[in-house]
């Protein structure tokens, strides 16, 4: 392992202004699997918001990070933490990968290199994902890491014309220490 950020298939990166078509096309990807529905936002918005994330500072322990293939250097996807509470122990995470590049592992590396700083170096005892319940594809990712269902909201979320469940699914540090190393992906 050449970096901490690095893992045999992935690498994670800072958000550059040149990622802005990357992330307008998993934003198309989303709203195809009937994940996310949003007004259409324009070219020049991709572009300011990719400026911005790549200008910003770190908001604490929320950040989001560039997904990129380490064997062709294309961006992938994106991988998160959203909410932390440094006191309590615990930080929310989501990833995203662009559907020509699912399957290959990537989200994978991908959580487990955010896991494994979060939960070695900054000190978390708690992760916690929400997933749309119709997402079998990710609740299965999340089984196959170590995730447990914490819980189900029931039509938490509207979605395509109709309401839909929403799963909680949580790891412990320990649990994680179980199922991964704390030093290669």
């Amino acid at each position: 392992m050449t970096s901490f950020w690095t893992s045999k298939r992935i690498r994670l990166r800072g958000i550059e202004p040149d990622d802005w078509t990357a992330f307008m096309r998993f934003a198309e990807d989303e709203e195809r699997l009937g994940d996310l529905l949003n007004p259409p936002r324009s070219a020049e918005g991709f572009r300011a918001w990719a400026k911005e994330q790549a200008a910003a500072t770190s908001d604490g322990d929320c950040f989001q990070l560039a997904v990129e293939a380490v064997d062709t250097g294309e961006l992938v996807g994106a991988v998160g933490s959203y909410h932390a509470d440094p006191r309590a122990g615990w930080f929310e995470y989501g990833v995203t990968i662009g559907a020509d590049h699912r399957r290959k592992g990537y989200a994978a590396e991908a959580v487990v290199l955010l896991l494994r700083f979060m939960f070695a170096d900054r000190r978390y005892h708690k992760c916690e994902a929400r997933i749309f319940a119709h997402n079998e594809a990710s609740l299965a990712l999340h089984r196959r890491l170590g995730f447990t269902e914490e819980g189900r909201l029931r039509d938490r979320v509207f979605l395509a014309g109709g309401h839909r469940d929403l799963v909680v699914m949580g790891m412990l540090a320990d649990e994680f220490t179980r199922h991964h190393s704390m030093s290669d992906v």
